[in-house]
């Protein structure tokens, strides 16, 4: 059976996805989050590690489990009730948990932002959208009408966005972040997109892009981020030589 390094790994990805200069939230806790033993022979990709895809992925004899919302968004303590379960499940099956929330996000490559633009085929990216010291998406001058682009999501992510009509049927300049960046639209419309693609936004977003003159894809939180798990544990397969699992754990939102 193949095996690599946890170590190995966790330095690999702590290199490769900047890890220590992404600023980010506090609750993200960027990196290494639960170690194991000290071997992989199996990755599995997630975007939350909960309870139910820790399940999974000791269902899928995973001992390293890759996620973009780590364990510590909430409070980490105390360890009773389903937070017991959940840490006697990671030592029980020597699961290792690696969270990468921004870092992810920004990569240039791997990231959410960058693999759902290649998805859309998109080309000629800038910077877009700051976060925490950096940018984290992307912007792209095209001329794609708006329910092309509609299309182009919905296949993209498996799953139909909704759509708020508030700029040209024919969008011109993109700005992708994915995730829940759409309480951030009037910062977006300033940066003078005509289209804005993220995951979710609240209710008052709707006047809000009609008054900016500005279209909103909203095509789901989780949906937009699925991509740069699967990204980063391919990545990981090639170098590591040890296989790989995506574990689909839909929210719907």
């Amino acid at each position: 059976m193949p095996k690599a390094s946890l170590p190995a790994i966790v330095t690999h990805c702590d290199r490769l996805l900047r890890t220590a200069a992404i600023g980010d939230y506090a609750g993200a806790v960027n990196g290494l989050q639960v170690a194991n033993r000290g071997a992989v022979t199996r990755i599995a990709a997630t975007v939350d590690a909960s309870l139910a895809t820790v399940r999974l992925a000791i269902a899928a004899k995973a001992d390293l489990l890759l996620v973009h919302h780590g364990l510590f968004w909430s409070p980490a303590h105390p360890w009773t009730g389903k937070k017991y379960e959940l840490l006697r499940a990671l030592l029980d099956h020597d699961l290792a948990v690696y969270s990468s929330h921004l870092p992810l996000d920004a990569h240039p490559k791997l990231g959410n932002n960058a693999q759902l633009c290649a998805a859309l085929g998109l080309k000629k990216l800038q910077p877009f959208f700051e976060s925490h010291g950096q940018t984290i998406g992307f912007q792209s001058a095209t001329r794609l009408a708006r329910t092309d682009l509609a299309a182009r999501l919905a296949q993209a992510t498996g799953a139909q966005p909704r759509v708020i009509p508030g700029g040209p049927a024919v969008c011109q300049r993109l700005g992708i972040v994915t995730g829940g960046a759409g309480g951030d639209l009037k910062t977006a419309a300033a940066a003078g997109v005509d289209t804005f693609i993220t995951g979710e936004g609240p209710h008052w977003t709707y006047a809000l892009a009609e008054e900016l003159g500005v279209n909103v894809f909203y095509a789901g939180h989780y949906a937009t981020e699925t991509f740069g798990v699967k990204a980063l544990a391919a990545h990981l397969s090639r170098k590591f030589a040890v296989p790989w699992v995506f574990l689909d754990h839909p929210t719907g939102l």
